[in-house]
Order: C-alpha cells, then structure tokens, then sequence
C-alpha cells in the first residue's frame, strides 16, 4: 500500500496529525488551503517519519491534535443491553448529552419497512478531538486548542440488517475530500454553506448533525442515529471494561528519535489494553503495516471486534460494581441524538444489537484512492459505491446473505390486474446534494401512460433516493410490479414488497436522472448489488479473524 502521508503524533509524545495524503506545503487545490482547520505539520526536517521523499514543510503550531476515538461506540450499544439493572437511575439519564440529529437540508427518506414491517438500523459513531474538559485537555496536550471548534477525525457507520441477522461497519479516512453541505447550527442560527473539504470538518458546521448530514449525502444511507465520544470517554470506558485483548506480530514501540509515535510499547502476542494504553493503540499510526491511516483503521477494527466479543461472552459483565462503573462511564462518555436521549432507549437499542451473530459482524475501509497530487484522498469508484449501495439494499457485507438466499424453482408471478387499472403513484426522488433533475416524475409518468398505463399518476413531493424503487403491497401485487419494471427496463432488485404501502409506488432516483427507459448502466446500480464487500475494503470479520495481529512495522520494533 502506498504511503498515505498522515501525520498525527509529534515530538514528545504528543499528536501532530495530518490530513491523509500530506505532502511538502500541504494542500494545494482550491478549498483547502493550508491554514484550513485540521491542517498541520511539525516542521522538522530529516529523514523517516514524514512524507514520501523526507519532504516537510507548512507552518508549525503549537497545540498538536490527538486523535479522539469512538471505537468503544459498538461496545456502549452492547453494553446498554446487558446493564438493565442500572439503566434505571435517573442520574444515567442526567449524564447524556444530546444534539440535533441531521442539521441538513434532509430529503433522503427513511426505507419503507420489508414485508415484514422490519427496517435497517444505521448509527454513525463520531469520534470528537475537541478539549472540552479539563481531563481532555490533560490527555491531548494543546491547551491553547481548547476554544477550537472540534474535527471529527474518526467516523463510522455501523448497518444492522432489517431482520438483525448481520451487521456491517464501514470507516471513512478522516481526510476524504466530500461535498458537505448546507448546515445550520441549532445553538445560534449560523448557516454553513455548502462546501467540498475534508470530511473531518463536517463536526465543525454546527455539530455531529452536520457530519450526520454529509454521509447521507455521501452514501445515500438514511441514518437513524448518532453516537459521539471524546477522548476522555474513551479512556474512562477502556479502563471500566478492564482490558480488550489485542494482537501484535512482533514487539512494536510507537516512538521515535524526533517524537513521532504515541507511545504504546507491547511485546510480541497478545494483551489486554486499557485506559491511556487502550488509547495508544487506538491512535497508533507510526509502528503498525506501513505507518499510515489505513493501517491505523485496521487496528481499530480489531480492538472493536475483540471488545464486541468479550461484551458478548458475558466476560466483563459479572462483576455489580465494575457493571456499574461501566454504565456510568458509558453514560457519561456519550453525545447522542434526540432519538437515542435516554437511557431507556439505549437499553432497548442495545437489547436489538444483542441479536446479531458474532461471527456476522464484518467491519471495512471505504475503498479510496488518492486525488490529484496525493494531497487527500477520494472514494475510489466502483468500489466505494458497491460498498454504499449494499448498506442501502441491506446486504450484508460478508457475503452470507447470498449463501443464505432462499432458492425456488418457482415462476415469477404474471401479473393480475389490467394496465389501465393500475394504480402507481410516480415521485421524484432526484434531491439530495448532487441536486435535484426537474420533471422526472412527469417525465416517467409520460412514459407509463404511452405503455397503457393509464390510471398511472405523480406525487409533487420531492424527496431523495440513491437508487429507483418499485414498492408494491403485498404478494397479490408482485405479478403487476415485476410487469410494470420490465416495461421500464426496471432490474427485479427495484422490486421490493413492503408492509407500510398501500398504493403502488415508483420513486425515481438518483440513479435514472434523464430519459423515460431506465439506463442499462447507471452510477446507483439500479437495484443490484454485489454480494460482499471488495478486497479494497479490507474486511474483518468479528470471529472468523479473531486470531488476527497487528502487523508491526520493523522500523518501530524492539
């Protein structure tokens, strides 16, 4: 893999990030200059430790940013279903802080329930490098960065499947260059305008509600809630769920000669990290696969997924008192939405989560590639999108669903009501940060009624959806809905039975944003989706690797 560029730990222990793809002055392209916020270099020079070629550069700051970690988001919602007994304290309650939950223009609409009545769950984890106390201040240094606003320099979107079968987590690298748009800070009415940055600075645009906002510009994932930690959360869970096991191939020393490193030193095999320790491997860049960002994520997929084990064995759950101080620091570590504002609804939250199989749970990188000049990084096409549009149709990213798909040697159903007599309702689902194409509910309608359809009807409401959906009733309705996409040149992925309907419905999206046959090819995959997760997301599964190591860099073994 080739070296990312990133820079987060400085002299003497203390973190000096930078974005992902760093090189000599920084970032050069327009919207990004280099005094942009997240933007910082140590301002050494030498060799090892730096960009490609030992080039340096940009101007050197005081405050050095630690990179604030949410990794313990999973294990709070695992927590919160095997903590009832404490749950109930109202001083629990007190503890939460909450915040708006999409602080964006909206638009995207929620996925209609399956037949079923179920729907996915999807919660984003942010991780927070803002000093916000007194005890973050202590642990990230940089007492002078303490009135800057925070980054949100770690993200990830964790999927649970409608029926709580699986789970799928997916990170994004901090400096992933993305649209984020329109945000409105509910605390003093200050609109952000759109603007196309590192994502980490959505959290700057008026709260998590922004960065909320970002990734469901991004993915076209309706997200349900958040979950927010800074650094002092962090270290006060690791330290109340005594110690999460983790791997290292070899001794590992993350230090230097000139400071860079974050200080966790361990001996080759396995150890259960906690508090400051559990921390420095969480942040650990320079001493794990080629000292990057990427690796970085790797580690932090594992410790997750150990922890996520250890929580569901039971095995850090005897103990009252440690359950209790686990329920307090969890409590106390958490910004959540409005929608998740209290402790009874975590329990319940958590309770669902509870149903998911260890060994279904799988945790990736979004496939990336570098943008012009290695100065940032981008969703690499095809890949990144395959992985979003399997979250969106709810495929879980280990392959298994295929595997498990009922197989039938029945036909299709024909279809049992006259054209003229269906009733569809069409609606443009174009809006969203790509902006909305005009007309295209009149235009499909056009086309419905020159193919007979002509009880066929429009909806002036214009919401957002990645991909066109067909959604019909019920059993009785399938017949008609496949006969209707196949005039349209629908794939049967459109086609989707859902409880909550009760007249016919074709949302055109994003993905078929001119002409009234729907494109062969299209960027949303029209309904399709792959069956796992590319190797370019680096997939980690929860138990079939939970023998897996950190492969330590050479250059920082003892």
């Amino acid at each position: 893999m080739p070296h990312s560029g990133v820079r987060d730990e400085g002299k003497n222990g203390e973190p000096a990030p930078q974005p992902l793809g760093w090189a000599g002055g920084g970032y050069e392209d327009k919207g990004l200059p280099p005094d942009a916020p997240g933007w910082e270099s140590d301002g050494d020079s030498g060799e090892g430790g730096g960009p490609p070629g030992g080039r340096r550069g940009g101007r050197r700051r005081g405050g050095r940013r630690v990179l604030r970690w949410t990794a313990l988001g999973l294990g709070l919602l695992l927590v919160a279903g095997a903590t009832g007994g404490y749950l109930y304290y109202q001083h629990l309650n007190a503890n939460l802080r909450k915040e708006a939950l999409d602080l964006g223009p909206g638009g995207l609409k929620k996925p209609e329930p399956n037949a079923f009545g179920q729907t996915p769950l999807n919660i984003l984890l942010v991780g927070s490098d803002g000093r916000n106390t007194e005890k973050d201040v202590e642990l990230g240094g940089a007492r002078q960065d303490a009135d800057r606003k925070p980054l949100a320099d770690v993200q990830m979107l964790v999927h649970v499947s409608a029926d709580r079968s699986s789970m799928s987590v997916v990170s994004i690298p901090r400096d992933t260059r993305v649209a984020i748009p329109e945000c409105t800070d509910p605390k003093d009415g200050h609109v952000y305008p759109q603007t196309t940055a590192a994502i980490n600075q959505s959290l700057q645009h008026g709260g998590p509600g922004c960065t909320v906002a970002t990734w469901k510009a991004l993915t076209g994932v309706y997200i349900d809630h958040f979950m927010m930690v800074d650094f002092a959360g962090v270290v006060d869970m690791a330290d109340a769920v005594g110690g999460v096991p983790v791997c290292v191939d070899r001794n590992v020393y993350s230090h230097d000669s000139r400071g860079h490193g974050s200080g966790l030193r361990l001996t080759r095999g396995t150890h259960a990290v906690q508090g400051v320790q559990a921390l420095q491997w969480l942040r650990t860049r320079y001493g794990f696969e080629d000292n990057t960002d990427i690796g970085r994520a790797r580690a932090q997929h594992m410790y997750m997924n150990s922890m996520i084990r250890q929580l569901k064995q039971g095995t850090k759950l005897t103990d009252p008192v440690q359950l209790r101080d686990l329920a307090e620091a969890a409590t106390s570590a958490l910004t959540v939405d409005e929608g998740l504002g209290s402790v009874k609804k975590l329990y319940d939250l958590g309770g669902d989560l509870q149903r998911v199989p260890t060994r279904r749970i799988t945790m990736v990188t979004m496939p990336w590639q570098y943008g012009p000049g290695e100065r940032y990084v981008l969703p690499k096409p095809g890949d990144a999108e395959s992985v979003f549009a399997m979250l969106r149709k709810d495929v879980a990213l280990d392959g298994k669903d295929a595997k498990g798909a009922k197989k039938t040697s029945e036909p299709d159903p024909g279809p049992s009501t006259p054209k003229a007599e269906l009733a569809v309702v069409v609606q443009n689902g174009t809006d969203g940060a790509r902006g909305p194409a005009a007309g295209r509910a009149g235009d499909v309608h056009g086309r419905l009624l020159a193919l007979g359809y002509s009880a066929a009807r429009t909806e002036p409401g214009l919401t957002s959806r990645a991909d066109t959906a067909l959604v019909y009733k019920d059993a009785a309705q399938r017949g008609d809905a496949l006969a209707l996409a196949k005039a349209l040149g629908l794939p049967k992925g459109a086609v989707q039975e859902s409880s909550s309907v009760t007249t016919m419905r074709l949302v055109v999206g994003n993905d078929w944003r001119t002409g009234t046959d729907y494109p062969a090819a299209s960027d949303g995959d029209g309904g399709g989706a792959a069956h796992r997760a590319p190797k370019s997301a680096d997939p980690l599964n929860a138990e079939k690797d939970a023998s897996a190591c950190m492969h330590v860099n050479p250059q920082y073994s003892f």
